[in-house]
């Protein structure tokens, strides 16, 4: 019956796909490895997020006859103001982290989507969530989110601890910093599922998600649809996103 519940809360809805031409309104550094770009323009009007596990395509020109085009959180969106911020975390080289680090107001750049969002609720009796550099945008999105009442459960690998940060947050919030990938893999197995109804969201490299998905669904038990396990980036792909929780 757990799993059925769970089942029925996590809904998914399908978004009009549009791509929008927006311009670089801002730029910050949260952390050395880490850039945030603000985007602006009219065709945000009718832009929609709903989920914190949401993706865009960030499509930039490349000497191919094929944009490039990677998938990217929405990091925040401040309907309000009109403005969509995405962080990029320049690991190794690729075009879209090659584009954040020379960024410039002004700058134009494409965004489609999202195509559709997967709206997890806030009123789980814990939640956990864990991920690589990749993630942590998202990670950090939800936390903001979810209420003070919320308990949560967070590890995150980082290549370097300078980029270890506040991450704000009215809930009950325990955050596990490892420094490999398979220090996070083995924090996540030495964790204890708590009592009641929760939910379990995970993404970053493919080797990494898989062996996760090995612990969270069959060594602890977690019913699939009490888990969401995205696979973010594969060592030597590009452009990389599939789902494991099934």
């Amino acid at each position: 019956m757990e799993s059925q519940a769970t089942a029925r809360r996590v809904q998914r809805v399908r978004h009009e796909l549009k791509v929008r031409d927006l311009t670089v309104a801002r730029i910050e550094s949260p952390s050395p490895n880490f850039v945030s770009v603000t985007f602006a323009g009219e065709s945000l009007r009718d832009f929609v997020s709903d989920s914190f596990d949401d993706h865009v395509k960030f499509m930039i020109e490349s000497s191919s006859a094929e944009p490039v085009r990677r998938d990217y959180t929405p990091r925040s969106f401040d309907r309000r103001a009109g403005e969509l911020t995405l962080e990029f975390a320049l690991h190794g080289q690729g075009a879209a982290s090659d584009w954040a680090r020379q960024a410039r107001v002004g700058q134009k750049a494409l965004i489609g989507g999202p195509r559709g969002s997967m709206i997890v609720p806030m009123d789980y009796d814990w939640h956990l969530l864990v991920g690589d550099a990749t993630a942590l945008p998202a990670i950090a999105r939800r936390l903001e989110e979810l209420p003070a009442n919320a308990q949560v459960e967070v590890f995150v690998y980082l290549d370097d601890p300078a980029d270890q940060r506040e991450l704000p947050s009215a809930a009950q919030v325990h955050v596990h910093w490892c420094g490999s990938t398979d220090a996070l893999v083995d924090a996540v197995r030495d964790w204890a599922v708590p009592a009641g109804e929760g939910f379990a969201w995970c993404a970053g490299e493919a080797a990494s998600m898989a062996a996760l998905r090995q612990v969270l669904l069959q060594d602890k038990g977690l019913p699939k649809e009490a888990a969401r396990i995205a696979v973010y980036w594969k060592q030597g792909a590009s452009d990389f996103h599939e789902r494991l929780e099934g």
